[in-house]
């Protein structure tokens, strides 16, 4: 009769348990890698969209940015996207975990023409959360970052206000 050798069932059950704590340890940053990776995109994104929205105020706006007036939605991306100033996955508004979102005042005799552009994380909180801080940039050009709700930007008179949010 031959003898068979081979692992035994304790064995075989302590390379699951090594392997369980290997992935216990990896896995967590493996999503917090990802989440600082949607966060760099994000703020390459919105330095993208006051790039174009400077040369569509400059060769189609008039002196105007693209976008509504009265309210902040995925327009103002769609509309640059439109005449080829941004990439069309970043003219749907939605970009590796994050919302896009964007709005303007018109010129007038007395002011000048502003935007803004913000990013928000698709999933904010919980393990599958997208990223940590949503980011905004005004028509200056500086951005800002801030944990969720921290960036209030409001849209009202013919002015854009922002508070919230460090400078990046």
């Amino acid at each position: 009769m031959k003898t068979q050798r081979g692992f035994s069932l304790i064995e075989l059950l302590i390379v699951v348990v090594i392997i369980g704590i290997i992935a216990a340890i990896a896995i967590p940053n493996l999503l917090a890698s990802r989440r600082a990776a949607n966060e760099g995109s994000a703020i390459s994104s919105l330095r993208t969209y006051h790039g174009a929205q400077a040369t569509y105020a400059s060769t189609y706006g008039n002196g105007n940015y693209a976008g509504p007036t009265t309210s902040m939605t995925t327009q103002a991306f769609s509309d640059l996207a439109s005449v080829n100033l941004l990439d069309d996955v970043l003219g749907t508004g939605q970009k590796n975990g994050y919302n896009f979102i964007g709005g303007r005042t018109a010129s007038t005799s007395t002011s000048p023409a502003q935007f803004t552009g913000y990013a928000l994380m698709i999933v904010p909180f919980g393990v599958t959360a997208t990223g940590t801080r949503v980011f905004s940039v005004l028509t200056d050009g500086v951005l800002y970052s801030g944990a969720y709700g921290d960036i209030v930007t409001t849209i009202s008179g013919g002015n854009i206000t922002s508070t919230g949010g460090a400078p990046l």
